[in-house]
């Protein structure tokens, strides 16, 4: 198994660099279940977080990426159930996918609650505002 960096993810799925992509699309076809790419929850945010603030990809087509990503049996990805639920909750509603996360990263820890500032994480990912 080998991981992967951020950068790699935004060369396959953007294609914006044609000596990069070239490795990159290389590099994914040697990919196998047996021989995995392994992508941390880490990376995975900071790959959403490029994807939509540099990239300006919108959250539909977003969602549209990460579940091909978490479809694909030759990648491996950290707390697969843990992301699947954050992934369910952007889907549903407005808030940042790393809120998201937080939410089920969370809940996942057995935490009864998170608490934030932030009115649509509060509204759209399942935490709730201090009283």
């Amino acid at each position: 198994m080998i991981g992967f960096d951020t950068n790699i993810l935004v060369r396959f799925f953007t294609q914006d660099n044609p000596r990069q992509c070239e490795q990159t699309d290389e590099l994914m076809r040697s990919l196998s279940v047996a021989k995995p790419a392994w992508i941390g929850m880490v990376t995975l945010l900071e790959f959403v977080w490029v994807l939509t603030r540099i990239y300006r990809i919108g959250q539909h087509e977003m969602v549209r990426i990460l579940d091909d990503l978490l479809d694909r049996p030759e990648i491996v990805v950290e707390r697969i159930d843990t992301v699947h639920e954050a992934l369910n909750l952007y889907r549903a509603g407005k808030a940042d996918f790393a809120d998201c996360l937080i939410v089920a990263s969370a809940r996942d820890a057995g935490c009864d609650r998170v608490l934030t500032f932030d009115r649509i994480a509060a509204r759209d990912a399942g935490m709730e505002l201090p009283e």
